[in-house]
């Protein structure tokens, strides 16, 4: 990989921690670096400092990275862009890619990929330039010595061989006296039985020719230093379809046309994504269906249960009822039933509560969280229950530790979640270890709950977290407790994971960034 040697690059990101990482990052790489946090200054920034590559977020408050490069295109069509997705936004990289993005990047953002795509924009960028610069020259039809065209030609091939899109230039005639090895690998011909033989027309369609020729003259598309950009298709050496990208321009001479130079970019890759994407959302949909389903049959046998209790109590009820008057000795049993109708009603409403939790976000109250504090209200609360289940409690937490940004009823719900699974855990009573440390670079808070039960089989350490899921006996919940405590600590912008030694011990750590964003938040503001 070359060195960067100062190249201009803007920083497009909502998020602080993120610009300021990739920023230090690419500074020791060797790049000139400025950062902007939204696209309306990123679009500033780039008036301003002219930067060569932009790498802009497509999740950000006001204007979203699409309108960013959209924008950055039409006002400086010379610049690279990078934009940088989340997992699953397959969809919108492709819009990019579509939009003449030089690249993309998944988020978590990985160093080397990131330096991969630098890379490829660093030579698409160069390769732009010094086309636009061969152009330029041969419209100019400067006179040369023999030496020096022999060494300019030589050069511009060099050039033209290197580019990753395919470079076609035909004659005023439309005969091709360029095509690239990119060329070559997209439609596996041999330049040999292309170039001073072939016309462009071999590898259109005669509807798709006759449609660039005509956009390629129409006002506003063809002529120097125009581009026209569009989707069409190639026909290969079997004269099957290969869809590519298209930008052209014309080449004049003294008002005349000289001939055309059109580049191509291959966009199979980009159909093979799109299948992919369909695939995944049709997976994806195959996946609601059957969460549905066991929501709907942990829903029936959950509720089926108690509700058939209450009605046979009933039952009971009335048939003694109508047999006559209420007798004295039958009052007590009354009173059972009515004890168990209302128990098992109470049971009936708690399995409600628990999956409208799950279903609907809490609105949410951003602030300060101590975390010390919530350590201490949650033991208060949960103590009753420890002391029921025979457990004894030891604590290892830290004193001081800092403040967080988040939901404190959220993350209170999230303690008592874990210390509750613990206590059910250990039927037989044992120890529940507390524990809570802050760690460096970057500050975290990592909280750990671990109690000495019978541990966790490793066929179910895969399933922890889904909806639905549950490894307690039937009767004893439906599986919604821990996917509703790692969705909240995900929405904090922290982390949920589990380890266990069967027979032994499990740990569920949780870590919580002390500068959490509060974007992730219903209701939060930035």
């Amino acid at each position: 990989m070359t060195i960067a040697n100062g190249w201009p690059v803007l920083i497009i990101d909502d998020e602080q921690d993120i610009r300021d990482v990739t920023a230090l990052t690419l500074t020791d790489a060797g790049y000139r670096v400025e950062t902007a946090a939204d696209g309306a200054e990123g679009l500033d920034r780039c008036e301003q400092f002219s930067p060569r590559i932009v790498i802009t977020d497509i999740r950000m408050p006001g204007m979203d990275g699409i309108q960013v490069l959209e924008t950055i295109k039409r006002r400086f069509p010379e610049t690279e862009v990078i934009v940088a997705t989340a997992f699953g936004e397959m969809e919108t990289a492709i819009r990019a890619l579509q939009l003449d993005a030089s690249d993309f990047i998944t988020k978590p953002i990985h160093t080397e990929a990131m330096m991969v795509a630098l890379e490829r924009a660093r030579h698409r960028y160069a390769t732009r330039q010094q086309l636009k610069d061969y152009t330029r020259h041969l419209e100019k039809g400067l006179t040369r010595t023999t030496l020096q065209l022999e060494e300019t030609v030589a050069f511009q091939d060099r050039l033209i061989e290197s580019s990753m899109d395919g470079i076609c230039g035909c004659d005023g005639s439309g005969k091709v006296v360029t095509f690239n090895r990119s060329m070559e690998r997209m439609l596996g011909l041999d330049r040999a039985e292309v170039m001073n033989r072939a016309t462009l027309e071999r590898f259109f369609s005669q509807a798709e020719y006759h449609r660039f020729q005509k956009d390629l003259a129409a006002s506003g598309q063809g002529g120097p230093n125009r581009l026209m950009l569009y989707e069409t298709c190639l026909l290969d050496h079997r004269r099957q379809p290969v869809p590519v990208q298209l930008s052209a321009t014309v080449l004049k001479d003294e008002h005349e046309s000289a001939g055309w130079v059109c580049f191509f970019r291959d966009l199979r890759r980009i159909h093979r994504l799109e299948q992919e994407m369909s695939d995944q959302a049709r997976l994806l949909h195959q996946d609601k269906m059957m969460s549905l389903g066991r929501l709907a049959a942990s829903v029936a046998h959950e509720i089926n249960n108690p509700l058939a209790g209450i009605l046979n109590y009933i039952r009971l009820m009335l048939r003694t009822v109508k047999k006559g008057p209420l007798p004295p000795d039958k009052h007590k049993q009354f009173a059972g039933y009515l004890t168990l109708v209302e128990t098992e009603t109470d049971r009936c409403s708690k399995i409600v509560s628990s999956l409208l939790t799950f279903s609907r976000r809490s609105p949410v109250s951003v602030g300060p969280v101590s975390i010390n504090e919530i350590l201490d209200r949650s033991i208060v609360l949960a103590r009753h229950r420890l002391e029921l289940g025979n457990v004894s409690l030891s604590t290892r937490i830290a004193d001081g530790l800092p403040d967080i940004s988040g939901d404190a009823n959220q993350l209170q719900q999230c303690l008592l979640n874990l210390i509750f699974n613990a206590v059910d855990a250990m039927p037989d009573g044992g120890t529940l270890t507390l524990s809570a440390a802050l760690e460096e670079n970057p500050e975290t808070v990592v909280i750990r709950v671990t109690d000495t039960g019978h541990g966790i089989h490793e066929a179910d350490m895969g399933h922890l977290f889904e909806p639905f899921y549950t490894t307690k006996q039937e009767g004893h919940g439906i599986g919604l407790g821990l996917s509703t405590t790692y969705g909240i600590i995900d929405r904090h912008g922290g982390s949920l994971t589990a380890a266990s030694q069967p027979d032994r011990e499990t740990t569920f750590e949780i870590r919580l960034p002390v500068e959490a964003s509060v974007l992730n938040f219903p209701g939060g503001a930035a």
